[in-house]
């Protein structure tokens, strides 16, 4: 994928990576939007791709010849669902991946003597984005893994000795619990990088404990996405804040909303004029909907989220997605999705049911199987005689959530 990557952008040309947990369905609405010239698939996915109705590739004359790519030219688009449950493509310019790669040595320190271990999916701006292309850009030494898993990372660390590495927090809870966890050298380990909105203090507590430092990334798919960054010197007095603007980054608060403006951020969403200009404020100011405040010596902390986003086990979950496969079932007269904790994924969706017709847990779960990814299932479903609405009809989720804890 990186090769591909770097022949794309030597062409002139975008990739656009795909989620392998989605279903065929969420792939063809991708490809859909974007309309790509050919599908390159591993072997384990061609059966997969084979559904999904784009040639496989490259084909004679699919990509222009001689073409020199440039700093303006589009080369990443990295889909979100977004609030609407429709995917929005976030096109990130050559440029966008460059600056994006300065911040990222800066987050990480990163210099040719140091080692990343990426384990985080590439699909992600998090796996590829965040570690692996600032550690190339400054000439370090890369290994990745398939699939993030516990064992392998720990014996990785013990074995190959990695300078840094970028784990979410339900990735940090496993390799924790891991058995191994005690007995693991992380000596190798200058930093450890957290990437998500909120980190639990308990497991940074954890690897503070053994030595390691760890500091945090704030920002999204559609700035590159490093905004923010807790440095390795500042991560045991701050510890939970997601830090200071990146070098080539601006970051500002209007009423509570944490803003970001910088070569990182997006052009703006593929073939989507109205949700580019509904993402940007004047200036080109891109607006998160993240909730933050800064502390006296100018700190960012992260207090919420004004966007209906889940995250779970690392991955973005959009209630929107969830309710419209919810609102297609008869016996269902109307649901909610809401974010509730969870001990393995840190937050996971609850289907929040009122019933026209008879329909246990069981239909209901089975409502989404092939039609979206399994992460994207609710875990807990709650039947209810009414949803909690305000005087204008909308639903209250915050009243949902506080019932939801009561229970």
């Amino acid at each position: 994928m990186l090769v591909l990557l770097f022949a794309l952008a030597r062409a002139g040309a975008v990739l656009v990576p795909l989620n392998w947990r989605l279903t065929a369905a969420e792939h063809r609405a991708i490809l859909a939007d974007c309309a790509p010239r050919f599908l390159v698939a591993e072997g384990e996915f061609l059966e997969h791709a084979a559904t999904l109705g784009v040639p496989l590739g490259p084909a004679a004359g699919a990509l222009p010849v001689a073409t020199d790519g440039a700093d303006a030219d589009d080369v990443l688009i990295v889909y979100t669902s977004g609030t609407t449950g429709r995917p929005k493509g976030a096109v990130l310019t050559q440029e966008a991946l460059l600056w994006n790669g300065f911040n990222g040595i800066h987050a990480h320190d990163l210099g040719q003597a140091d080692h990343v271990l990426t384990a985080l999916p590439m699909f992600h701006v998090g796996g590829l984005n965040n570690q692996t292309l600032p550690a190339l850009l400054a000439g370090a030494t890369v290994t990745l893994h398939r699939r993030f898993d516990p064992s392998l990372w720990l014996a990785e660390v013990g074995a190959r000795r990695p300078t840094v590495s970028l784990l979410v927090p339900a990735a940090m809870q496993a390799v924790i619990a891991h058995p191994a966890w005690g007995t693991t050298d992380l000596s190798s380990l200058k930093m450890l990088n957290a990437g998500s909105m909120v980190v639990p203090d308990s497991l940074i507590r954890a690897f503070h404990e053994r030595g390691v430092p760890v500091g945090q990334i704030y920002g999204c798919t559609e700035t590159s996405p490093i905004a923010t960054v807790l440095l390795k010197e500042d991560a045991a007095r701050r510890l939970g804040s997601a830090g200071k603007a990146a070098p080539h980054c601006e970051v500002r608060l209007v009423e509570g909303e944490v803003q970001v403006r910088g070569p990182n951020v997006m052009r703006g969403y593929w073939n989507d004029p109205v949700a580019t200009a509904a993402a940007f404020a004047p200036g080109g100011w891109f607006r998160t909907g993240d909730l933050g405040r800064f502390d006296g010596d100018g700190f960012l902390w992260i207090m919420g989220r004004s966007k209906d986003v889940i995250i779970s086990g690392g991955e973005n979950v959009y209630p929107a997605e969830l309710e419209n496969v919810l609102a297609d079932c008869p016996a269902i007269a109307e649901a909610a999705v809401v974010g509730v904790a969870d001990a393995k994924w840190g937050e996971a969706a609850c289907a929040c049911i009122v019933r026209r017709h008879p329909i246990d847990e069981a239909a209901v779960l089975a409502l989404f199987r092939g039609r979206l990814a399994k992460f994207k299932h609710p875990r807990r479903v709650v039947f209810l005689d009414a949803l909690p609405r305000n005087v204008m009809g909308k639903v209250q989720k915050f009243e949902l959530q506080r019932l939801l804890e009561t229970r």
